[in-house]
């Protein structure tokens, strides 16, 4: 650690309530945890995350780990007539290798990788065309929000960005042009759960008889491990392969599942067609890291539930106002993420007592938690969404949301949570003893 942590605090089992869910405590069973409607997680996850597009069967010489193949091109044996690859835009090995195995962990027949999250979002943008509508849910990634509205915009798209909660005002913004739904949940950076089966049974009970829009789900903070919306009835889920699915903080990039061929297809053509496709050291470095998506999310998973507990009622708690971590039964929508969900990854948010000055302070004052933007690392991180990753959300909209100078986002990590607790309480004493 970065200084010695001498601060004293309390059995990490009061926070834990047990332990991690392997040994049936924390979020899935033991004192206190949340029941989950479905406690178990996907069958076979690990063996399929740890396998599925890495079998030695898929090349001749039979290597327990895949090829990095870098060739960008791939020899033809007529004019037109090649194998299975001819550019690397278009297609490649390593690449196919990444996309079997994250479209297996969503239980998607097809994935479609990208070159980051945005790139992703991109592509499916470009089956749209102008005079298309799309509703999105508020509160979203910012880099979303400004793309939708700074460019999507610009090219005769209509946006309504609307609160995904109240679900009959959500409706309400349905139109005849509308083709694209947006969720994104939980939502970034405000922790909020989208009823994802439900806004899926409103749309096709407006659309009955008519072309349903597609339904996209960002599950970069769920993860595949904790969520599946193609089971919910999503068109496409799309995750920031840059946070949780390749867990180092070393790759930038997105991908996109379907069980549906049509818009497999179109996506497809897009990656060929627009770009914006990942490098095949990219995907090797991603795939080896999705491999042991499984192990890391249920340390994310038992850490942040301690780390909001804490927030939430320990002895620095009087310097919280509010704690959004959907694992807390204080949550508002904590009933619908123990049906929707299968656990909970390592995000939360918390409002700090004070405004701006004490929010900087203390983000500085840190020490194992590092002052950064993006998340879902193996290390935890903490950021200002306000002037940081949505500083491009217009001011009357953070307003709304509730994304004030005072709102912390934490990407809580896989360290010992005894040290990370350690740490957000020195931080607390830097801003409210040591002024």
């Amino acid at each position: 650690l970065l200084y010695t942590i001498k601060f004293e605090v309390p059995a990490m089992s009061h926070y834990m309530n047990g332990g991690s869910a392997l040994n049936g405590g924390g979020v899935n069973g033991g004192s206190g945890g949340p029941s989950f409607e479905n406690s178990s997680h996907f069958p076979g996850f690990g063996t399929d995350a740890a396998h599925h597009g890495s079998e030695p069967e898929r090349w001749p010489f039979m290597p327990i780990v895949p090829v990095i193949s870098l060739s960008t091109t791939f020899k033809q044996s007529n004019p037109g007539e090649y194998e299975k690859y001819d550019y690397s835009r278009a297609g490649n090995p390593t690449r196919t290798a990444f996309e079997m195995c994250v479209a297996k962990m969503e239980g998607a027949e097809y994935g479609m990788a990208a070159s980051s999250g945005l790139a992703a979002t991109s592509l499916i943008i470009n089956c749209l065309k102008a005079g298309d509508h799309i509703l999105c849910c508020d509160d979203v990634y910012g880099g979303t929000n400004r793309y939708f509205n700074q460019v999507v915009a610009n090219f005769g798209i209509e946006i309504d960005m609307v609160d995904p909660i109240d679900l009959s005002k959500f409706e309400s913004k349905i139109r005849d042009n509308t083709t694209l739904v947006w969720l994104e949940t939980p939502t970034n950076p405000m922790l909020k759960i989208c009823d994802i089966k439900a806004t899926v049974d409103m749309v096709n009970r407006r659309f009955s008889g008519k072309q349903k829009p597609i339904i996209v789900v960002d599950n970069t903070f769920a993860t595949p491990y904790f969520q599946r919306p193609l089971s919910l009835g999503a068109t496409i889920v799309l995750s920031s392969v840059t946070k949780y699915i390749n867990g180092h903080t070393d790759v930038c990039m997105g991908v996109m599942c379907t069980n549906d061929k049509a818009i497999a297809d179109k996506i497809q053509f897009m990656q060929k067609a627009v770009g914006g496709v990942p490098s095949p050291l990219d995907c090797y470095l991603a795939l080896r890291g999705a491999r042991t998506l499984h192990l890391r999310m249920r340390q994310h998973e038992t850490n942040s539930l301690a780390v909001a507990r804490w927030l939430e009622t320990g002895e620095k708690s009087d310097y919280v106002l509010r704690v959004y971590h959907p694992g807390l039964a204080s949550h508002p929508q904590h009933e619908l993420a123990k049906r929707q969900m299968k656990g909970f990854s390592g995000m939360l948010s918390f409002v700090i007592k004070g405004g701006k000055d004490e929010a900087s302070l203390f983000l500085k004052s840190l020490k194992v938690f590092a002052l950064a933007e993006s998340l879902g690392g193996y290390e935890s991180l903490a950021e200002l969404p306000s002037i940081m990753t949505h500083a491009t959300v217009p001011a009357e909209q953070r307003a709304i949301l509730g994304i004030s100078d005072s709102l912390i986002r934490l990407s809580v990590g896989i360290e010992e949570p005894e040290d990370l607790i350690a740490d957000l309480a020195h931080a607390f004493d830097v801003v409210y003893r040591k002024k």
